[in-house]
């Protein structure tokens, strides 16, 4: 969002709402569906004609695991567990619990992936559409916000633009799901960008899938060659003989549900940022670049790929680190750690710290052992100095660490459900987010299936 365009604007008020969200990702898709339910009128403005974010437009898939590290506690439910059991009911997903680690699925990965959820891309856009119509939210395909409206350190609302041209949407409460705090950053709060000692955030990746792949011989190699990371003999070999330039130790690849089709999460695109356009556009073509460089490799060296085809690739590059608010509270390494209890929770995860390397081809996937459980608490999505809006999704209020856990979508989803009811009852009880009853939004979540830890359990809302 270009900071240039003033924040007082002549345009006609299309919308007057309660709630408006901005982006319908995971955190987005979820936090309207959630505010709407709560009784609030809710808008969602999206860029694209279709929800989902990075699990439609980004291609991202599967969802990583919405248990615990051990995988025996099931911590993301509620929007999140009703999205995948409609496309479970349709044959386009496959629960969580049905899918152990080091299975295809989760690219044969075995930490922190255990209870992956595999889905198809078009399931997600139909049946969030459907949960979104049926919560009575309205809907702005489309549409890209361009400023928020600011009364002094208080927003409320947004400017946005479509082929309707330049309106203004007039709420009570926005929550900013753009996944880089473009209406907190536009409203002149503080924000943070990339790890602390040097602003340097996580590389980009462009998803693409491929056809075609003989998943027998897959399954065979990976097994006889019991490598950490699929591949990476190969790749390394490659390397040496300056076959592969591509900055990045394995093959990241994981089984959909159709025969012969995979999701490839390979390129790599390092130094580059999330909120410089010059930046994403040189990031969108060196990944597609990166792409057909990959595609050569996997027919002439990767058992079961010989006769792959190129089947699509996303919509948009995946940037997996930008902007993050500075909130009332900002999420630690040491809370994750050491499974930190939060008086304010409002979501569970067990998630571990995946860092990919900002500089190189390394990461970090178990150097940073989490605690089976850690908790997130709602005062992480509250702008320290901006009233008026709630935060959800990998722009949070966290430091470079913790956000590398949190990041990831079902999370996301729980942030996103949190918000969405934080913002309704904002609304119905007449205070700003940061001052509302967080037992009451406690409860609430729970009445509505969400999980914050086994001492909480529902209670009745009076």
């Amino acid at each position: 969002m270009s900071q240039a365009v003033p924040l007082h604007v002549d345009a006609p008020v299309r919308a007057k709402v309660d709630v408006a969200v901005v982006g319908s990702g995971p955190s987005g898709l979820s936090a309207a569906i959630s505010a709407a339910r709560r009784g609030a009128r809710t808008i969602l403005i999206e860029r694209y004609g279709y929800v989902g974010g990075n699990l439609t437009a980004g291609l991202v898939g599967p969802c990583m695991t919405s248990y615990s590290l051990d995988g025996t506690t099931q911590l993301i439910r509620g929007v999140f567990e009703e999205l995948v059991l409609r496309m479970e009911a349709r044959g386009q997903a496959i629960h969580p619990s049905k899918v152990p680690a080091n299975s295809p699925y989760c690219g044969y990965i075995t930490y922190g992936h255990d209870k992956v959820t595999p889905f198809e891309p078009e399931a997600v856009k139909m049946a969030g559409l459907e949960m979104l119509r049926e919560a009575g939210v309205e809907i702005l395909f489309h549409s890209t916000v361009i400023a928020p409206r600011t009364d002094g350190d208080r927003v409320n609302g947004l400017f946005i633009t479509s082929k309707s041209g330049i309106e203004a949407i007039d709420a009570t409460v926005v929550v900013d799901c753009s996944a880089d705090a473009d209406v907190v950053a536009g409203a002149g709060a503080q924000t943070v960008y990339g790890r602390e000692e040097d602003g340097l955030a996580q590389p980009m990746t462009l998803f693409f899938r491929v056809a075609g792949v003989d998943d027998a011989k897959v399954d065979a190699y990976v097994s006889e060659a019991q490598e950490i990371r699929p591949f990476a003999s190969i790749v390394e070999d490659a390397r040496q003989k300056g076959e592969y330039t591509i900055p990045r130790k394995g093959i990241g690849l994981y089984k959909t549900m159709r025969p012969g089709v995979w999701r490839i999460n390979t390129t790599r695109v390092l130094g580059v940022s999330g909120v410089d356009v010059a930046d994403l556009t040189t990031a969108e073509i060196e990944g597609r670049k990166q792409v057909h460089e990959l595609m050569e490799f996997l027919r002439g060296r990767v058992p079961g790929f010989a006769d792959a085809m190129l089947l699509d690739t996303a919509a948009t590059i995946g940037v997996r680190e930008s902007r993050r608010i500075v909130g009332e509270y900002t999420l630690t390494l040491d809370d994750l750690e050491t499974g930190r209890h939060f008086d304010d929770v409002i979501g569970t995860c067990g998630y571990p710290v995946d860092i990919h390397s900002p500089t190189d081809a390394g990461g970090r996937l178990e150097d940073d052992p989490t605690a089976n459980v850690y908790e997130m608490p709602y005062r992480m999505l509250v702008p320290r100095d901006l009233d008026g809006v709630l935060v959800a999704g990998r722009c949070v209020s966290a430091t470079h660490e913790a956000l590398a856990a949190i990041r990831v979508m079902p999370p996301s989803f729980a942030m996103g459900q949190a918000v969405g009811t934080a913002a309704a009852l904002a609304v119905a009880t007449g205070v700003q987010p940061r001052a509302i009853d967080v037992d009451t939004l406690q409860d609430q979540l729970l009445e509505d299936h969400a999980y914050l830890g086994p001492e909480r359990v529902p209670q009745t809302v009076g």
